[in-house]
């Protein structure tokens, strides 16, 4: 592949931040890569298998003559690192996210951009449990789809550049309002995370049963949300304080229906059980039709992927 940016300058090196930079190193994507950390040791963690050309503890120093910008930090974190780097971005580079809450970065990240650099927020929907520079890999954005929440008053040509780059990593791209984006992955992604928390909490919690007896007897449903709930915590409390509104509008509307299903196993209605049970497998199935996942069981994910 053809080089599409000369520099690129990532702020965090966790899981996406290190995909990214290997990915686009094995694509030729651009020319040269910088990367910017706080913290040495995972900056060493970075240095050790060679993502990129530069290495900074400061993300002033990453991003100066950097034609695309991605903060790859937790989303609190964000009007922070803006403070550090917005009067160093280069005039006509694009800054953009993988964050998964998108009306929060248009509140706190569109105030301090400068003039003439274009802010294309995005959203890999590609991840593990795993986090740090060593759980990156290539393939991690293969297949997957990246949503982009462009405000209207963005330039075009800026907001097909970088679609063509995660193109090019491999995704699929979509474009989408900022505010139904936090509404949709408040169902498909926040909310059932907030759900293994609890689960998987709860089964910590219970004084009837050993901890012991929860990780030795763990069925494959229990085992899987376990894998959830061992998502990186700083990140997802971030995602939980700058999304609360859809995430607590669809709380709201999952505990209703869950009060539904509990009055159903409470009267017995086997009836209403099995049509819910019959609805869920058919969006299981459509899941595995439109290749966002396989059939192969334990969500269908590998415990150590590998790059291809």
């Amino acid at each position: 592949m053809s080089i599409i940016f000369q520099k690129i300058a990532l702020i965090g090196v966790g899981l996406i931040g290190s995909s990214i930079c290997q990915a686009v190193r094995l694509k030729n994507l651009a020319a040269h890569i910088s990367v910017a950390t706080r913290r040495a040791q995972t900056l060493d963690e970075a240095r050790s298998i060679s993502i990129a050309d530069e290495y900074f503890l400061s993300g002033a120093e990453a991003v100066k003559d950097a034609d695309l910008v991605i903060l790859c930090a937790p989303v609190g974190a964000f009007e922070a690192i803006m403070k550090e780097i917005s009067p160093h971005l280069k005039a006509g580079a694009i800054l953009s996210d993988v964050g998964s809450v998108k009306g929060h970065v248009d509140k706190v990240v569109g105030p301090l951009v400068p003039a003439g650099v274009h802010l294309v927020p995005g959203h890999p929907m590609a991840g593990t449990e795993h986090s740090g520079p060593l759980a990156g890999f290539p393939s991690l954005f293969e297949g997957r789809w990246c949503i982009l929440t462009p405000r209207a008053d963005v330039a075009r040509a800026a907001v097909d550049k970088l679609a063509a780059f995660w193109e090019a990593l491999g995704s699929q791209v979509e474009l989408m309002d900022a505010c139904h984006h936090d509404l949709v992955v408040a169902i498909t992604s926040h909310v059932p995370h907030l759900v293994a928390y609890n689960i998987v909490g709860t089964a910590d919690d219970m004084e009837s049963v050993s901890k012991s007896e929860v990780i030795k007897f763990s069925a494959g449903g229990f085992r899987d949300f376990t894998r959830i709930a061992a998502s990186d915590p700083i990140m997802w409390r971030d995602v939980f304080l700058t999304n609360r509104e859809a995430v607590l509008e669809m709380l709201g509307r999952f505990l209703e229906d869950l009060s539904v299903l509990q009055r159903a196993v409470r009267v017995g209605d086997g009836d209403a059980l099995e049509d819910l049970f019959t609805r869920t497998r058919e969006i299981r199935r459509s899941i595995i039709d439109a290749g966002q996942e396989t059939d192969v069981v334990d969500f269908g994910r590998d415990h150590k992927p590998t790059p291809k």
